[in-house]
């Protein structure tokens, strides 16, 4: 089984149990500029208790995946991850953070076709103000050169004027210049 076909399987667990989310990190990478291989997926999710232990016991039979730590996550706003048992492959499940920034990219979310089914996908725009921002955390040129690509990819239909409003209020404003600096000199 492929890491995509793992993140298909949770991915309807969590529609079967109204926990809506949003895929991000490499995977919306992947779909909204160049494709690479990644370690994991990251999936951005909105919970309440009920649904979230719902959620947990569907999983039991092909994930490893600790209720207690889940219960834990909701209540601090914080990430848990499960484990597919027959491929190790991980999946980080992150609380929706009570910010602005990440309440607006959540509604910006979009439904792209992810193998043949409709799935809920972070924006291209939103995905380039997250890897900046991951970028100037971990000073990761992995993250920013996503970022790059995904704008590369992207070009003309991405909405400058949404990028460079967060990027202001997020303090990545030099990173975002440094990215437009990189296209314009077509590296």
């Amino acid at each position: 089984m492929i890491p995509e076909e793992v993140l298909h399987i949770v991915l309807e667990k969590l529609d079967e149990n109204g926990i809506t989310y949003m895929v991000a990190g490499s995977f919306a990478s992947n779909l909204h500029g160049v494709p690479r291989a990644s370690q994991d997926a990251d999936v951005i999710i909105e919970s309440d208790k009920r649904s979230l232990e719902r959620f947990i016991d569907a999983l039991q039979d092909r994930f490893y995946a600790d209720k207690s730590m889940a219960m834990d996550a909701l209540l601090h706003r914080s990430m848990f991850n499960i484990l597919h048992l027959d491929t190790g492959f991980k999946i980080d499940l992150i609380f929706l953070k009570r910010r602005d920034f990440s309440e607006k990219e959540f509604n910006r979310r979009r439904l792209s076709n992810f193998l043949g089914i409709n799935r809920w996908f972070i924006s291209p725009e939103d995905t380039i103000l997250s890897k900046l921002e991951w970028s100037k955390l971990g000073e990761s040129e992995r993250q920013f050169n996503d970022a790059v690509n995904i704008a590369k990819i992207q070009g003309n239909k991405l909405d400058v004027q949404y990028l460079k409003q967060w990027a202001n209020e997020l303090k990545i404003s030099k990173l975002l210049d440094k990215l437009f600096e990189v296209i314009n000199r077509g590296e």
